[in-house]
């Protein structure tokens, strides 16, 4: 029996092979760069976003919420979405209503840029949360940084971007964010931007499926991860699983997603994309609050494009994307 997956990867290759096939008439083959001339631009992303899934979404929430002193910027009883910097977003799902397990693999890690690592790591250890790493801080080093670990698993890395050649396109970037302090935590504390890495066995294939997806170059090369800029205050990290916090895994217990006004127009793009597989071969509603689709990278992550609606339900979120 061909399962319901496989059957949306074939109506998305018969798809893909459409837009191609008519499109290569005169040329006889396609780049990434003509598909994304002929389906035109899109507009930018208004934020990042990632889908982690719970056994328990509720101790989850209370953890990011009360501890980490998130906002809470939309709550569906099932799903949460918090703010965790300026257009950087987290949405915590019961895993019995979503489309990952809480048993896969947790193929992620969510790093949390901010310039007091060392008050980060004395106020987590003071509320008792587990530490996959002690912090170290050592003289020229690109980044310092210590790693957590969230209620059930889910890894947070705290991270410090210093001034260092590695970083000299990346350092003006974050100057200009406004760090966001929260609620809960010591005021002191903020969050500069966010950078969601996965973990890839091949990485390089990965780097130009991404750059030409988002439209997006290269912005920091650490040789075994890469960072790319996707909205304000949120990054992109590709990893070589095997050097990196998690190995590449063929589940992964997480959704990317992107935050945009403009989801036909993301979709018409998307669809279009050398690389992708669609999981949604149309823009579906998700209880009436949102408009989106969903499709899989080369190596299988899940990638979601969300566009909210100024409805009951959206009303701290919906103004803070629209005010981007």
């Amino acid at each position: 029996m061909i399962s319901s997956k496989s059957l949306t990867q074939i109506a998305s290759a018969v798809i893909l092979f459409a837009l191609l096939g008519c499109a290569s008439e005169t040329t006889g083959e396609e780049t990434a760069d003509e598909v994304q001339q002929a389906v035109g631009t899109v507009p930018e992303l208004q934020a990042s976003n990632a889908f982690y899934y719970y056994r328990n979404v509720d101790k989850a929430w209370q953890f990011y919420r009360d501890v980490l002193g998130f906002e809470t910027a939309a709550d569906y009883g099932f799903a949460k979405i918090m703010r965790v910097a300026e257009s950087s977003y987290l949405t915590l799902v019961d895993a019995e209503r979503g489309m990952h397990s809480a048993d896969e693999p947790k193929s992620v890690t969510l790093a949390l840029v901010t310039p007091q690592v060392e008050g980060w790591f004395e106020y987590l250890r003071s509320r008792e949360v587990p530490l996959r790493s002690e912090l170290k801080v050592t003289e020229g080093r690109p980044h310092d940084g210590f790693v957590a670990i969230d209620p059930e698993g889910y890894l947070l890395e705290f991270e410090r971007f210093n001034p260092h050649p590695e970083n000299v396109d990346l350092i003006p970037m974050l100057a200009e964010l406004k760090p966001a302090a929260g609620t809960g935590r010591p005021p002191e504390l903020t969050i500069q931007a966010t950078i969601f890495w996965l973990y890839y066995r091949d990485l390089e294939p990965m780097e130009q499926f991404y750059e030409s997806l988002l439209g997006v170059p290269l912005l920091v090369d650490q040789g075994w991860a890469k960072v790319y800029s996707i909205a304000g205050s949120g990054f992109l990290g590709l990893v070589d699983g095997a050097r990196g916090l998690h190995q590449a895994s063929e589940q992964k217990g997480v959704t990317l997603s992107f935050f945009t006004d403009d989801v036909e127009a993301w979709f018409s793009k998307v669809s279009a994309q050398p690389g992708i597989e669609m999981r949604t071969p149309e823009i579906t509603s998700e209880s009436d609050r949102v408009r989106t689709f969903v499709g899989y990278d080369p190596e299988g992550y899940y990638l979601e494009w969300d566009t909210f609606l100024d409805v009951e339900g959206n009303e701290i979120l919906f103004p803070q994307l629209r005010n981007r």
